[in-house]
């Protein structure tokens, strides 16, 4: 018999054989009507597969149904097939490549002989509505190796092939679904029959290379979402489009807040002076309240040497995301992509994709590399390292004494670590550390708490870049607090705080805190369980002492310590993740900092990474989306417009204007021999907060009439009124106007 313990905590036995349906059946029809498919030790599976286990151990069960997350995802992967199938029934002859559900929906790579444009989704969308009408089921069979390559080969399906030759033959069976005459060869799981899916759309299509290798052929990505019903589809179909209207990027533009410049250089963002003025009066916001806090500002160079990085562990461990080191002597920098190949030593296609992708950026690609075999590729390195040694005329015996890859790597990393080399900076906190060590502390000097606006830099794929929120140089509001371990707790949650109210000043007040932890399978991250567990303990206690709800997320940590993050979501539901603090006991160790303690010996001080803002970039993208680019009043980079409605008030608009200005606003008159309607207008589209009409009224009786950009018409006000509203709304950070 297994035992399954279902999600309310009680046990149930069933005999080997049973079907996660089976169960479903047993505790209710309505249940078993619902059920979409089942979690099974944390694995999704097909509500006809057999339950696993031997009965020694008991067993995590829950039926999935279409109010939990992972049930859509089952939906979307269903319904990728039911799009491809669609594909070939009216385009005979298509191939198949790849199909996975995403966050908002699923693609399928497809390779068509007539090639497939967004005007033919109609007659596809139709033919997968006939699909879903005939409700039939999935079912899951399994072949041999050999006998899978086969199928595949008769279905006339090469992607396939090559997929099962190159990733799949280690296996010994594999796995197809069939839904009538389609069949794929895929994992699953999928919906029980076809009927369960409630609404879908098509959305896009895009070019994609096979195995996103852009040395292979250029394939078609088709995009498309589903849900369980009607009313979500239209929901999200709304939500697409007023991110259309609120993107940061056409908004930018606009309003005239930022440009990016393909000959300065794509993902390098340049701030106009609007968006300047944005920038300037956050930061200035931050500064402030920084200051009250007790935080000392400090500035560091945007490079710095290379050593500083390979102690701190972000070179290597992040290098495919960095741009390259610059080296003082050019043997260098070749010898040292050879010694970043050979370190990574045999690897499987996933990740020889990323690390061939990173060599071909740095133009380093040894001929005869790509043909090789996975142990081949590194005898081309070795090779073409011995030639660079010898040209170069560089002394090193010890790499030609080495007889493996990682003892070449070694060599040669022994050899770099002697040479001048900088790198662009990836983070801040090498930097601060020095900054630290650059003199004595005693505890009595703790806690130590340094603060820059600095900017950093990384080389993210071009594929990846998106306006201001992925670039390649950005400026984070960064902090580093050094702590003795009985402060630790009382500055984590003085830096939660100090999030909150950064979120809630500008009206973030939706989000959720994420606790991310290490993975314990994955070697990215430094230091000795015995650290990480003690951080890892800590900041649960600390969240937990705190109240807030949080989720914990195995492989969300940093590479030096577990974090939190605070995941907002803006007006129209979408989530980012913004403010986040850090719990760090690795780079104190690394890099010997310490102060002196109450008994008068050197103790290790603990570290506290912070940012409320994260980057100044991707906040302020975030916040022209969550804003619609219409800033509040002590926000915006113009807040008042003075409108006059002819050019006869032009004198009396400036004396306005002048009045406002020494008040502290930023306010500009528009002068032109334009109508007053067209002014208006044109000041609605700049998402300009006040606009002060002037005519011969408001100048015989010293006033001005007023028009709130969402509000409208508020009538003639005094000039003294105005100041003293504008005022009060400005200094107390009011996100919308009274009468808004």
């Amino acid at each position: 018999m297994l035992t399954l313990k279902l999600p309310d905590g009680s046990t149930r036995q069933v005999p080997a054989g049973t079907r996660p349906r089976d169960v479903a059946e047993s505790i209710g029809k309505r249940l078993a009507k619902d059920a979409i498919a089942a979690k099974v030790n944390g694995t999704i599976v097909d509500l006809d597969r057999e339950l696993p286990g031997d009965g020694a151990s008991e067993s995590s069960f829950a039926v999935l149904t279409p109010k939990d997350p992972e049930a859509l995802e089952v939906l979307r992967h269903s319904t990728a097939h039911i799009m491809a199938r669609a594909v070939m029934r009216l385009f005979p002859g298509t191939q198949l490549a790849f199909g996975p559900p995403i966050e908002s929906g699923f693609y399928y790579d497809i390779d068509s002989p007539t090639p497939i444009t967004e005007a033919d989704f109609p007659r596809i969308e139709e033919e997968m509505r006939k699909i879903v009408a005939g409700a039939e089921p999935f079912e899951r069979f399994e072949r041999p190796v050999p006998e899978a390559r086969a199928l595949v080969g008769d279905l006339g399906q090469h992607y396939k092939v090559e997929h099962i030759d190159d990733d799949l033959k280690q296996y010994p069976t594999l796995s197809f679904y069939r839904q009538g005459e389609f069949i794929d060869l895929c994992r699953g799981p999928h919906i029980p029959h076809a009927g369960k899916v409630g609404a879908f759309k098509l959305l896009s299509v895009a070019g994609a290379y096979w195995k996103n290798d852009n040395t292979r052929k250029q394939l078609q990505r088709l995009y498309a979402t589903a849900f369980f019903s009607q009313k979500e589809l239209d929901d999200y179909l709304r939500l697409l489009e007023e991110a259309k209207k609120r993107d940061h990027r056409l908004l930018g533009k606009q309003l005239k807040l930022f440009t990016i410049s393909p000959i300065v250089g794509s993902g390098l963002i340049l701030w106009m002076p609007r968006g300047a003025i944005v920038r300037s009066i956050l930061e200035a916001f931050i500064k402030d309240e920084l200051i009250k806090r007790g935080y000392q500002p400090v500035y560091t160079p945007h490079i710095g040497r290379l050593e500083l990085y390979r102690t701190s562990g972000h070179f290597p461990y992040y290098r495919d995301a960095q741009f390259a080191p610059m080296y003082t002597r050019p043997a260098a920098g070749a010898l040292d992509l050879c010694q970043y190949r050979l370190s990574a030593g045999v690897l499987d296609e996933t990740k020889e994709k990323n690390v061939h992708d990173y060599m071909q950026l740095a133009h380093f690609v040894p001929e005869g590399y790509e043909k090789a075999t996975p142990e081949g590729k590194l005898e081309v390195v070795h090779q073409y390292a011995v030639k660079l040694l010898n040209l170069l005329q560089v002394d090193l015996p010890d790499y030609h004494k080495a007889t493996s890859a990682s003892e070449r790597a070694a060599a040669l990393l022994k050899w770099l670590s002697d040479q001048e080399g900088f790198l662009l900076k990836p983070m801040n906190c090498p930097h601060h550390i020095h900054i630290y060590k650059a003199e004595p502390r005693s505890y009595r000097d703790l806690p130590v708490r340094l603060a820059e606006f600095g900017t950093v830099y990384r080389y993210e794929q071009t594929g990846e870049l998106n306006g201001m929120t992925r670039v390649r140089g950005f400026t984070q509001d960064d902090a580093h607090l050094f702590v003795t371990p009985d402060q630790v707790a009382d500055e984590m949650r003085a830096n939660i705080d100090l999030v909150l109210f950064v979120l809630n000043t500008l009206g973030l007040t939706d989000y959720r805190v994420r606790v991310g932890l290490r993975d314990p399978a994955s070697g990215k991250y430094v230091g000795s369980d015995e650290v990480w567990n003690e951080a890892e303990r800590n900041l649960l206690d600390i969240v937990k002492a705190s109240g807030m709800s949080y989720t914990a997320e195995q492989g969300e940590a940093a590479f030096y310590g577990p974090k939190i993050d605070f995941v907002v979501k803006d007006c129209i539901g979408r989530e980012w993740q913004l403010g986040t603090v850090q719990l760090d006991y690795n780079l104190p160790r690394r890099f010997n900092l310490e102060y002196i303690g109450k008994d008068n010996t050197p103790h290790q001080p603990v570290m506290i990474h912070r940012a409320p803002f994260g980057s100044m970039e991707r906040f302020i993208g975030i916040l022209i989306e969550h804003f619609a680019g219409a800033f509040p009043l002590w926000l915006a980079p113009e807040q008042v417009r003075i409108l006059p409605v002819s050019e006869r008030f032009t004198d009396y608009g400036k004396q306005v204007e002048a009045k406002l200005r020494s008040a502290g606003f930023r306010v500009s008159g528009d002068w032109r021999p334009e109508k007053i309607g067209y002014k208006i207008r044109e000041a609605q589209l700049e998402k300009i907060p006040y606009m002060l009409v002037i005519g011969e009224k408001e100048q015989s009786a010293g006033t001005a009439s007023v028009r709130e950009r969402s509000a409208g018409d508020l009538g003639a006000m005094p000039l003294d009124d105005i100041v003293k509203r504008l005022t009060e709304e400005a200094s107390q950070r009011r996100l919308k106007s009274a009468e808004a």
